[in-house]
């Protein structure tokens, strides 16, 4: 399987801590110019084409007082295309991100080799999330998609882009890492089940993991049945292909240690919802379902790409969720491998069952840290739409630190409460535990409850609901329906925010 995820590495961005002069711009046919919201006399005097530009900036705002953009084309032998947009500069990173993905728009539509960024009229701290708000959304415009049309559309032409007006360079290494790593997330999860088997997803992890270095094991259903993972095989066992497993790999930096992460994702590769068949609507699009995994892989990608110094675990938990004679059937008691034993409610609440003994197997390498993911319950889409994704945590310290990655990250999230309450919901008079209820209320809740039970109590844990995995037009700089949404903010979560560094029990 050939997955250009390495597409934005031949990007390359340069800096200038000057202003772009008339010399410079004349060289670009498309110019991005920054501006403060209301821009004053001296930011009109840093650009290059000062008076034409503010004069149709102005013709502008007299005909709309709330336009913030311009696009015109100046009077130069290139007729160079610039895109003006003034914000302002106390915007929300999603806003800017949002802002970004609009401007990257409209640069793919002119498909330039060379872009060229003016910031002016920021202090620097503003300047930096502006340029690395551009800079995300434009390597994620240009990241080529699965296509199996006959007249695929020709690969973006830009090579270079150039950012000038900063005050000092900014450090775009982690911009550059995410964007690899978002890219693999978005390939795999667009990819159609009949391409994106667990079969195919493995042999594709195979080769990733001795390109990157990695160490990787793969725990098949033989394996499975020997560590008495009786959740995930019942999920798995109505597959005609025997193909299911986790697959299990390892990132170690050289010479050092540090505290563990471990990184979990639901992989499944198409949720038919079993015996309790999914209808037409909600069957279409389950080839996604296992983003969750795609999220962990792609973490793991640019975590090793910026040399994260912690020893990293990421488990992928790979299956279908199939309809067949030896379908998993609801009131099917099965005993996942801590010992639990787990009353089958509904089969189409499959993810919570491949994740229980994936988690009960991560926890048994002592990580610090547990993060994990999944495409879990509709139940988050109704409590956030589509815009925002659900947290989960067994440390309420946590909860702030979770919500302030999003925001600055502008990969949004809410926690909820993880309350032993919710637990009465999932008693069972045959087993240890329900997996979910039929009624629904609160599933999104009680799906991790149920996960809590298989996690180490010792063990920091996150569990990620990915609400925001799928939204149609794109979710801030992101402008395909998938998102790829938990790469950026986890990146945020461990080197903005230190979550790793620091102790929350």
């Amino acid at each position: 399987m050939d997955i250009p995820y390495r597409y934005t590495e031949n990007i390359k961005i340069n800096q200038h801590t000057k202003d772009a002069d008339t010399r410079r711009i004349d060289g670009f046919r498309v110019a991005v110019i920054m501006l403060p919201h209301a821009p004053r006399k001296p930011h009109w005097e840093r650009l290059a084409y000062a008076d034409v530009l503010k004069t149709r900036f102005q013709r502008r705002k007299r005909k709309d007082k709330h336009a913030c953009q311009l696009l015109t084309d100046l009077p130069n032998t290139m007729a160079t295309r610039v895109i003006l947009q003034t914000v302002e500069p106390d915007s929300s990173h999603f806003e800017l991100l949002s802002s970004a993905r609009k401007i990257a728009a409209e640069l793919r539509v002119q498909d330039p080799a060379a872009v060229l960024l003016h910031i002016v009229g920021f202090e620097q701290p503003t300047a930096a999330r502006i340029a690395e708000s551009l800079s995300a959304a434009i390597l994620a415009s240009v990241c080529p998609m699965p296509s199996y049309k006959s007249d695929a559309d020709k690969p973006a032409a830009l090579k270079r882009i150039d950012v000038y007006g900063l005050a000092q360079p900014v450090d775009l290494a982690q911009v550059q890492a995410e964007s690899i790593g978002n890219h693999l997330t978005r390939w795999l999860s667009a990819l159609p089940a009949n391409e994106l088997t667990p079969t195919h997803y493995r042999e594709f992890v195979s080769q990733l993991a001795a390109d990157e270095g990695w160490k990787m094991d793969f725990l098949n259903t033989r394996a499975l049945a020997r560590r008495k993972a009786g959740a995930f095989l019942a999920v798995a066992q109505a597959s005609p292909v025997d193909d299911a497993g986790i697959v299990h790999l390892r990132y170690r930096p050289a010479g050092r240690g540090g505290k563990r992460l471990a990184l979990v994702g639901k992989g499944i590769c198409f949720d038919t919802g079993g015996v309790n068949v999914k209808p037409a609507r909600y069957m279409n699009g389950m080839h996604e379902d296992m983003q969750g995994s795609a999220v962990a892989l792609g973490t793991l990608l640019a975590l090793t790409r910026l040399g994260l110094e912690h020893p990293i675990d990421c488990w992928l938990a790979l299956a279908q969720n199939h309809i067949g004679s030896k379908a998993y059937k609801p009131n099917d008691v099965v005993t996942a491998s801590n010992g639990t034993t787990i009353e089958v409610i509904h089969t189409d609440a499959e993810g919570r069952m491949v994740l229980a003994d994936t988690l009960a197997l991560a926890c048994k390498e002592k990580p610090q840290l547990l993060i994990d993911y999944a495409t879990l319950t509709g139940a988050c889409i109704y409590s956030l739409s589509s815009r925002y994704s659900g947290v989960f945590s067994n440390r309420d310290a946590l909860h702030a630190v979770l919500t302030t990655a999003g925001r600055d990250s502008g990969e949004r999230v809410w926690p909820f409460p993880l309350d032993k309450d919710f637990d009465d919901d999932l008693k069972s008079t045959l087993a240890d535990t329900k997996q979910c209820t039929l009624e629904g209320e609160a599933d999104h809740i009680l799906a991790a409850r149920f996960l809590n039970r298989f996690v180490d109590g010792n063990i920091d844990w996150i569990h990620v609901d990915l609400a925001a995995s799928h939204r149609k037009g794109g979710l801030g700089h992101i402008p395909t329906d998938t998102t790829g949404f938990g790469v950026r903010y986890t990146l945020n979560l461990l080197l903005q925010q230190g979550v790793l560094e620091q102790s929350w029990n």
